[in-house]
Formats: structure tokens, C-alpha cells, sequence
């Protein structure tokens, strides 16, 4: 085909193919020159870490060479087989170490709460005078230590059981109120200043005053009696 033959559109078309063409090799020399660079940088890195690689080949020999004289090589070969056949132990042992974090971790807001409830509780027990108190309950303890002796403490031990009857004994609400009768008469009421037999006399007509005087003489009775035969022993 001559070039008078060419039409205007052919000549277009190869103008367009040819730009196309000159762009991809545009493409690929500024490629070739990233890859170059590359290259280029990958070994100057090269370059820059042979002496360190050297030096850190040199230092892992020299620590062979050290482990050796304390660890033989069969051991420590033999105890990779056996870390080789027990992976799947060495696996579950890792997913339960896995679930005891997670359980950590969600467990930790608790344990903070649990210990700012704590702290808040010991500061309202210092507000209220605990631990005065107890500084000084301990120095009634010591004073108890150093007013008994061993054979006390025995002694007390082999009575626990009647000790602790005679209190649940006494403090009965009658035998409380009794007490407690007594207790404001004579802080509350003066006698009278004279005392007469017939006045005393007089008296032992109320129903009241002869029922404590039975009550006493039936506590001098029970005195005297002893321990042994005592009522509070027998209803035990």
C-alpha cells in the first residue's frame, strides 16, 4: 500500500497506537528504574547489615560454644521430640491459660469494685471507733494473758460447758428484771432513816416482800448446799 493510498482515519488510528505504545514503554522504563532503585537500596541494606549479621553470627556461636559445656546436645534434642509429640498438651495447656486470662480480665472490674466497697467499709468502721476499740479490746486480752495462767485457762476449759449454762441461766428475762429491779431500788430509793421491828413487821404483810424473802432464803439454802447439788446443776 503506497503512502497516497493511506486515509486521514488509518493515519489516526496509527497515531493513537503508537502514543498507546510509547506510553507503556514510558511505563515500564520508570518501572525498570523503581526496580533498580530497589535493587540498589536492597543492597546497600545488604552491605550495611553484613557486618552486623557477622557480628550476631559470631556472638550465637560464641553462646553455643558456652551452652555446650553446661547442656549435652542429646538432651536437648531429646526434650524437642518430647515438646514435638506433646504440642497438642502444649495447646490445650495454652488455651487454658487463655481462658484463665480472659476469666482475669473480666473478673477485674469486679475485684476493683469489690475492693473500693472494702476500702469504703473500713473507713466508715474507723468513723465509727472499730478499730479504737479494738486497740483496746487487745489491751484487755493482754491484761487476761498476763492475769492467767495455763492452768486457768485448763480449768476454765473443763467448766466451759457449766460457765456458759449459768449464763444463758442468768440472763433469763426474769432473772434480768429482777436485777434490774434491784439494782434501781437501791440506787434510786433511800430507807427510811427509823426502822422500826414493827415497820419491818408491817411490811411482811405484803405479798411482794414475802416472796423475796423466800427467794433469798432459797438462795442461802442453794448456797449452802454447794455447787454439787445446786438446782441450776440438776436442771442442767
Amino acid at each position: 500500500m503506497s503512502a497516497a493510498t493511506i486515509s486521514p482515519a488509518s493515519l489516526e488510528e496509527l497515531d493513537r497506537k503508537l502514543d498507546a505504545l510509547a506510553a507503556r514503554v514510558e511505563t515500564i522504563a520508570e518501572e525498570a528504574i523503581i526496580q533498580r532503585q530497589r535493587r540498589e537500596a536492597w543492597v546497600e541494606l545488604l552491605e550495611d547489615v553484613r557486618p552486623i549479621t557477622n557480628q550476631a553470627f559470631e556472638m550465637a556461636v560464641e553462646q553455643l560454644d558456652e551452652v555446650e559445656e553446661y547442656v549435652n546436645l542429646d538432651d536437648l534434642g531429646h526434650l524437642t521430640k518430647r515438646l514435638l509429640r506433646n504440642t497438642r498438651n502444649l495447646e490445650t495447656m495454652l488455651d487454658q491459660l487463655e481462658s484463665v486470662m480472659e476469666l482475669v480480665h473480666d473478673a477485674a472490674p469486679i475485684g476493683r469494685r469489690a475492693f473500693i466497697s472494702l476500702m469504703e467499709k473500713l473507713e466508715e468502721f474507723d468513723r465509727k471507733g472499730y478499730f479504737e476499740f479494738a486497740q483496746e479490746a487487745f489491751g484487755v486480752f493482754d491484761e487476761i494473758v498476763e492475769s492467767f495462767t495455763k492452768e486457768d485457762v485448763r480449768a476454765l476449759g473443763d467448766n466451759i460447758g457449766l460457765i456458759l449454762q449459768t449464763v444463758k441461766e442468768m440472763t433469763q428475762p426474769q432473772l434480768m428484771g429482777m436485777v434490774r429491779r434491784t439494782v434501781y431500788t437501791v440506787r434510786e430509793q433511800e430507807p427510811p432513816q427509823d426502822v422500826t421491828l414493827r415497820s419491818l413487821v408491817k411490811q411482811m404483810r405484803d405479798p411482794a416482800v414475802r416472796r423475796g424473802l423466800a427467794m433469798m432464803l432459797m438462795t442461802l439454802r442453794s448456797v449452802s448446799e454447794g455447787s454439787e447439788t445446786s438446782g441450776i446443776e440438776d436442771d442442767s
